[in-house]
């Protein structure tokens, strides 16, 4: 009850709900779980960072904690694809084409920004990388568990491509972090209470705040909730 009446203490009158809190579960899980493995996979596989399983005992610990995140990684993976495959992994043409042409307004100055639906070109972008290099690090996790099942020279790939995955997945997680907060100001309170500016949705996503208005889904907080 005091949680709920601290997150309505944040909003205004007019701010309009963007997320569930089904989607925010999923996506901070998802995303908790992927730092806790880049954390624990970085000080399994160099020697010179065994030391970041000290805090969890050691590094036996830091074995333990990256294989249950790996799971809770894979479950979390899953209910975010099933989640928003529909709207965030399937891209619409002409209009995302025409937003990629001007690389939305954050390479160069664009006097008009196309419009596109609930996601970006770019964000498509990133959820089909932490998609689909997601699967890829869940799959080739799988048989490093078990590595008896694959020959030895398949094997050597399979780490390969499980290190690359790391890479790409940390590299956007950084190009997201920023996009999410100092890139675009307002946006990362989709994530955190669900509820966003009209001026930062009309800015942001103008055709989707239209197809809401159209459809009758817009939720506007009144403030007497």
């Amino acid at each position: 009850m005091k949680s709920r009446q601290k997150e309505e203490s944040k909003m205004k009158k007019g701010m309009i709900k963007v997320t569930s809190g089904y989607e925010r579960f999923v996506h901070w899980i998802l995303a908790i779980s992927c730092l806790l493995l880049c954390y624990t996979g970085l000080g399994i596989m160099f020697k010179e960072l065994n030391f970041f399983g000290v805090i969890f005992g050691g590094l036996k610990g830091l074995s333990t904690v990256h294989d249950i995140m790996a799971v809770v990684f894979a479950v979390s993976l899953v209910l975010a694809i099933v989640m928003w495959w529909k709207e965030a992994g399937i891209f619409v043409f002409p209009e995302d084409l025409d937003w990629i042409m001007t690389a939305g307004g954050y390479l160069w100055h664009v006097d008009k920004v196309p419009e596109t639906g609930k996601y970006n070109p770019g964000q498509k972008m990133f959820f089909l990388t932490v998609a689909l290099c997601g699967l890829m690090m869940v799959c080739t996790g799988f048989f490093m568990w078990y590595p008896t099942i694959l020959p030895a020279a398949l094997m050597d790939w399979v780490y390969v491509l499980h290190v690359l995955g790391f890479v790409v997945i940390f590299a956007f997680f950084f190009v997201h972090l920023y996009l999410g907060t100092i890139g675009n100001p307002g946006t990362v309170q989709a994530m955190i209470t669900g509820w966003v500016t009209r001026n930062w949705l009309k800015k942001q996503h103008p055709k989707w705040l239209k197809e809401m208005e159209h459809e009758g889904t817009l939720i506007v907080y009144d403030g007497d909730k």
